[in-house]
């Protein structure tokens, strides 16, 4: 099983910082998921009513990640967080995207509960998996854009396997390698807080839902978590 890992430097750098990570086995993306269908048209349906808005930029949930962004360099009204971006998108335009069943359950979960997400095909991760600081020379090449290469910065926090990055500004953009597609059959979801003392429950509910969603369309749903004391699960 892949291995997943805090950097020290990141682990002191972000000492409340709580990452779930929801595992599915066997997962089947090209059935029907009408849970999650109905999960993202209720999302619509309550900004449409009005009686609902997704976190934005005040909010403290994101707010931590756009402080977290300036501390390693990166503008964070530019190059914003996932879990801000898709708000945003949601808040302007009343609806949220349709790519397949797994990614838009884990943009659902995000997006209800003001926490970034994302997710790799494990069977197209090499090793083991990293948080840390880049050193500059890795490569990365964007979700959708299989033709380009990019280079993070210097000091900019990365997810990075044997063979490259896997996110870029912690958790703005995927890789395109490791995309999730309908054909992905081993796939974890990462769920990110950087504020466990005030949302770790937040966290774990958002992580339950998300195993909830995936759960009658796989064969397994495991949850690990990744903090700075307990920095590395098998």
């Amino acid at each position: 099983m892949t291995a997943f890992r805090l950097a020290p430097a990141v682990a002191d750098a972000f000492p409340d910082t709580l990452i779930a990570l929801v595992t599915a086995t066997g997962l089947r993306g090209h059935e029907p998921w009408p849970r999650t269908a109905a999960a993202l048209q209720e999302l619509e349906q309550r900004i449409a009513a009005g009686d609902w808005q997704p976190a934005d930029e005040n909010d403290p949930r994101i707010e931590a990640w756009h402080t977290a962004y300036r501390s390693f360099g990166t503008n964070p009204r530019r190059v914003r967080p996932s879990v801000d971006a898709l708000g945003r998108r949601l808040a302007k335009k009343g609806t949220l995207p349709r790519i397949n069943p797994a990614v838009d359950s884990y943009n659902a979960v995000s997006v209800r509960h003001g926490l970034p997400a994302g997710a790799f095909d494990l069977d197209r991760v090499t090793g083991d998996v990293t948080i840390r600081h880049a050193d500059g020379d890795e490569a990365f090449t964007p979700l959708g854009e299989p033709d380009t290469v990019e280079h993070p910065k210097p000091g900019e926090i990365i997810y990075a396997d044997t063979t490259g990055v896997l996110t870029r500004h912690w958790n703005h953009r995927d890789a395109h390698r490791t995309r999730v597609t309908e054909d992905s059959t081993h796939v974890v979801f990462a769920l990110e807080t950087l504020h466990a003392t005030r949302d770790g429950e937040l966290l774990r509910a958002a992580a339950e839902e998300l195993g909830e969603l995936l759960a009658p369309h796989t064969a397994q749903v495991t949850v690990r978590h990744l903090s700075p004391a307990h920095p590395e699960t098998a």
